[in-house]
């Protein structure tokens, strides 16, 4: 695997009894790219997830993790890797400086616990006993825990389930610090705003296969047909095309000016989501 790939996976597939929920995926993550994973519940995130992170074995199909397997990886290899559980919760005696003073013993290289504070944004709070934080800020502590042993990359699974909307735009300007530092990052999720927001690229799984791979503005947007309406004398038309600009500037040269009513809607990431995914909505 070269330098520049952080993930390499081919033809992994996993069975539970007779469901297959992974049925031959391919994907290549390049180091320092945010890259998320979508799909319903069952289309075979978390299993392939836990397949990459070494917690699950697989049936078939050759996987590479920062040059490893990581099925066979031994405590070095996992070192190297940041997972974001909810941890938090599990020492509600402790204090946010203690949980994480904790966990730093646990690697070789460790962050600095009170840079750390800072670098999550839990500063006023690293005194507080974790059964007091709500629970944007418990999040915000596993991603410490997550980080502190200096991960190159990074797996968060569903990492703003259950928060408001402000906390969760504070998290995404947590994970692009993370990233702009260089750290990879696989996220799964279902809030399809924050694949955009954060995702250089992104896999859509269904039925255990990846259905479209891509940037979100290529799977969202690029290549499929803008809706463009208008009023006529006849009443209102609406065309389908994946020529909006130059249909729109026709219609401006046929009318001699300005179109009544006119507007051009363009699919967005949802649009093409719910299309790919089909009956498993």
């Amino acid at each position: 695997m070269g330098n520049d790939t952080a993930v390499r996976v081919s033809g992994l597939r996993k069975r539970y009894g007779q469901l297959t929920a992974v049925d031959g995926i391919d994907l290549e993550i390049r180091r320092g790219e945010v890259f998320a994973l979508l799909g319903p519940n069952g289309a075979g995130k978390t299993t392939t997830v836990e397949i990459l992170e070494g917690f699950r074995p697989r049936d078939a199909g050759a996987v590479e993790v920062l040059g490893e397997d990581p099925g066979s990886a031994g405590r070095s290899w996992r070192a190297r890797i940041g997972i974001v559980l909810q941890l938090a919760s599990t020492g509600p005696e402790l204090t946010v400086r203690e949980m994480i003073a904790h966990f730093a013993t646990f690697y070789p290289r460790p962050r600095d616990p009170d840079e750390l504070i800072e670098l999550v944004g839990m500063t006023d709070k690293a005194g507080s006993r974790l059964a007091a934080l709500s629970g944007g800020q418990a999040r915000r502590v596993d991603v410490a825990l997550g980080i502190v042993g200096r991960p190159e990359l990074l797996f968060l699974d569903e990492p703003t389930t259950g928060f408001d909307p402000q906390a969760r735009r504070q998290f995404w300007d947590l994970i692009r610090q993370l990233a702009a530092d260089g750290v990879t990052i696989v996220l799964t999720t279902h809030y399809l705003e924050e694949a955009e927001a954060l995702a250089g690229r992104l896999a859509v799984l269904a039925g255990g296969q990846v259905v479209a791979l891509g940037k979100p503005a290529e799977i969202g947007g690029a290549g499929r047909p803008a809706r463009v309406s208008w009023d006529t004398p006849d009443g209102r038309r609406t065309v389908q095309t994946v020529t909006p600009t130059q249909m729109v500037a026709d219609l401006a040269r046929q009318a001699g000016g300005e179109i009544p009513g006119l507007t051009v809607t363009r699919p967005t990431l949802e649009d093409a989501y719910l299309e790919l995914i089909g009956d498993q909505r």
